[in-house]
């Protein structure tokens, strides 16, 4: 290509980000620095916690610069190299943007991936990469549900949510999974084995509590958070003794001008409950590790992770917004390229 194509943020979002908040541009094809790379960008990761970056706050990373590229994690292959660790042809996967082409240093966020492996290079980004990964050590290292637990889900037909509730079976938990729509809960029972769905659409924290109490009367072992708001506050209602709370994402607060947090944060104290706040990159050293086991039970036919790939960067704000208008029915991709 003769230009490398971006989606840069011009604006901060107000509530709910709008195309003006956004520019598609062309510049000039970047070049490798001494010691870097340019990366062919052929796959993105759209995520909720993009639109966290976008806002000038506080955070566990800094803000997308006003005029840069929206920053996302991509899979792509080495373009040009200046590095003695990449060859040109690699396929590598990291923290990127969306652009057509990223520059890319030794010692970054980037490494070598093995496409064999998998039937599509987008299965790095979605079952073997930070999604199915947020799920699998999420579980398997904070959570840590024994057999006969009860594990509520909320968000559960999202990308994490799915691919928490087939591992919390797979470990032995019983899984109850919360989701917008009687499509999604549909969706839970039968193609992901959730025991329970709870439909959270209408219903008031009292409403929704009700129903979390009518089918785990014992109480929630293990909550795993992923959207904040009236839906954890009905979850915290109906916590069991020493229960575990694994903060993963608060997504119905992301667009919202006034974070209005949740209510019923007492029941963490009444319950005795443990509260982590859980971010990915912390185990980023042991993706391959966590891959290799993801991996095996997709072959094993124990897991299944839907993949929704929508394709050109140009069509990125539409599809971005698939996220929180629910559209999107898995994992949200974007194709940009089909390598070199």
């Amino acid at each position: 290509m003769t230009a490398n194509r971006r989606f840069l943020l011009t604006r901060r979002p107000h509530g709910t980000p709008v195309r003006e908040d956004f520019s598609f541009v062309e510049q000039a094809v970047p070049h490798a620095p001494e010691g870097g790379f340019v990366v062919r960008n052929c796959y993105a990761s759209l995520d909720p916690a993009q639109r966290g970056w976008m806002d000038d706050a506080p955070s566990y990373m800094p803000p997308i610069p006003l005029g840069d590229a929206v920053r996302a994690s991509t899979i792509g292959v080495i373009a040009e190299s200046r590095s003695p660790d990449f060859q040109v042809g690699d396929w590598v996967m990291g923290l990127n943007a969306l652009e057509d082409y990223s520059v890319g240093v030794t010692g970054g966020f980037t490494n070598k991936v093995d496409i064999s492996q998998v039937d599509s290079p987008s299965r790095f980004l979605s079952a073997m990469g930070a999604v199915g990964l947020t799920a699998y050590f999420g579980l398997t290292e904070v959570a840590k549900p024994k057999p006969g637990e009860t594990l509520l889900v909320s968000g559960a037909a999202g990308a994490v949510g799915s691919a928490v509730g087939q591992i919390g079976k797979i470990l032995g938990a019983r899984v109850i999974g919360i989701a917008g729509g009687p499509g999604k809960c549909r969706r839970l029972i039968e193609d992901y084995g959730f025991d329970e769905a709870i439909d959270y659409k209408g219903k008031s924290v009292e409403q929704l509590a009700a129903e979390i109490r009518a089918v785990a009367p014992g109480g929630v072992h293990v909550l795993f958070e992923n959207v904040g708001g009236d839906v954890m506050d009905a979850a915290l209602l109906n916590l069991a003794k020493y229960a575990r709370i694994v903060l993963c994402g608060l997504i119905s607060e992301y667009n919202s001008p006034e974070k209005i947090g949740v209510r019923n944060l007492w029941q963490v104290l009444a319950q005795q409950a443990t509260l982590y706040g859980y971010l990915i990159m912390d185990y980023a050293p042991r993706f391959a590790e966590g891959g290799a086991v993801m991996a095996g039970w997709m072959a094993q036919g124990r897991l299944r992770i839907d993949e929704d790939v929508q394709e050109g960067l140009e069509n990125t704000y539409d599809v971005f917004m698939r996220l929180f208008t629910g559209a999107n029915t898995g994992k949200l991709v974007l194709k940009i390229a089909d390598g070199l």
